[in-house]
């Protein structure tokens, strides 16, 4: 046998395959595989039903699932790890934290402490009465809906999926409860679409005080029901909440019902106006027929005072051109109609604030301010259904 010099000698003469042995592939998968994989059954429910699994059925199976999304939107760290196949947006962006023994209560899954019995411990005795706090700050539980009772709604909640979807209807921020809190609406809390079906105002004494309040019903796309009190649901949607805005079909509608039908008793509910920037930016001032449609509930020239440091004002002194007193409408919705109809000529422009940080307004427009008038007028008379903004003619068409 010749005397192998090297390693590569001792590689090159392996007669009998001793050294091609081929690394061992593991069948264990790593932690991150397993969540993966069982998000895609969640997912796959989600296909299959077009809901998401229900933590409190009877169905060993769905409920599984159902327990297991809920902690998943609870772990950050996993949603990360999930997000990228969060086909159907299951997740969001919740967390869910217990601060409180409402807390405790409403995450209670398998209805544990949903007896008279249990919640006896819960009762405070021989302590001063809290009850106005009590009733303040009350969450009422959610009971699940019978089947059949939650048919018709349930219907309307996928209605609503596909609006959103289809970009029909839009979430927004959740601010300004006498604006925005509305029976009849629907609104996300904690990632679950609600239906407001009652917002069930009342006067009520609290801590010396008389204040609009009282027992709302509330429709869960879970299938469940809730009575909270108006001002707790608007607490909640403050921290985790998003509204769900009107289809255009619905706004326009409400608005022309309520428009042109004021008399002396009614009062003012905001102020549409319109805009020139004095702006020395040649990005801005060389701009023929530049004009910001807004809204505000207050005087406007109270609204602008501060117009140089707000971006909305790209950051510059404006010029009113004109306003318009709104009555029984919500000014918002009013806006909002408006800006849709001059989309196409929305100002596309970037500015930078004094921190160097890049701002792209959304609400100027370029068109002649005749048209701008000529199309409230038209909002305000129910017609503008039948135009057409032409950017090119700087014309309105009438829809044949």
């Amino acid at each position: 046998m010749a005397k192998k010099l090297t390693l590569e000698d001792i590689f090159n003469d392996d007669e009998f395959g001793l050294l091609e042995s081929k690394a061992k592939v593991s069948n264990v998968k790593s932690e991150d595989e397993r969540l993966i994989e069982s998000f895609l059954e969640i997912n796959a429910f989600f296909e299959k039903n077009n809901r998401e699994p229900k933590a409190d059925v009877f169905v060993v199976s769905e409920r599984s699932l159902g327990v297991a999304l809920r902690e998943l939107r609870k772990n950050k760290k996993k949603i990360e790890i999930l997000k990228p196949y969060d086909t159907y947006n299951l997740l969001g962006n919740i967390t869910v934290e217990i601060n409180s023994i409402d807390d405790i209560l409403n995450d209670d899954e398998f209805g544990l402490l949903d007896t008279d019995d249990t919640l006896e411990i819960f009762k405070l005795k021989n302590i001063p009465s809290s009850k106005d706090r009590e009733e303040a700050d009350f969450v009422a539980r959610r009971k699940a809906m019978k089947d059949k009772d939650f048919e018709p709604y349930e219907h309307k909640f996928k209605e609503v999926h596909k609006e959103l979807r289809e970009g029909k209807r839009k979430l927004s921020e959740f601010k300004d409860v006498e604006q925005n809190l509305e029976k009849g609406k629907y609104y996300i809390l904690d990632g679950i679409l609600l239906f407001l079906e009652d917002d069930g105002i009342e006067d009520r004494l609290i801590k010396d005080r008389i204040r609009k309040d009282g027992r709302t019903r509330i429709i869960f796309e879970n299938g469940t029901i809730s009575n909270m009190y108006y001002r707790s649901l608007a607490k909640s949607l403050y921290n985790n909440g998003r509204i769900v805005s009107d289809t255009d079909s619905d706004a326009e509608n409400e608005l022309f019902k309520n428009a042109n039908l004021v008399n002396e008793d009614d009062l003012e509910t905001g102020w549409i106006y319109v805009l020139k920037s004095k702006s020395s930016n040649k990005a801005i001032s060389e701009i023929k027929d530049l004009y910001k449609i807004g809204f505000s509930k207050v005087d406007v020239k109270q609204r602008i005072k501060n117009a140089v440091k707000e971006p909305t004002y790209l950051l510059a002194e404006v010029d009113i051109v004109s306003t318009y007193k709104c009555y029984n409408v919500n000014p918002h919705k009013f806006e909002q109609l408006l800006h849709r109809f001059f989309a196409d000529v929305c100002l596309n422009v970037d500015i930078h604030d004094d921190k160097g940080r890049r701002i792209t307004p959304r609400e100027w427009f370029v068109a002649p301010f005749t048209i701008i008038d000529k199309v409230i007028d038209l909002i305000l008379d129910g017609s503008i259904v039948n135009y057409n903004y032409d950017a090119t003619n700087n014309s309105l068409i009438q829809i044949e």
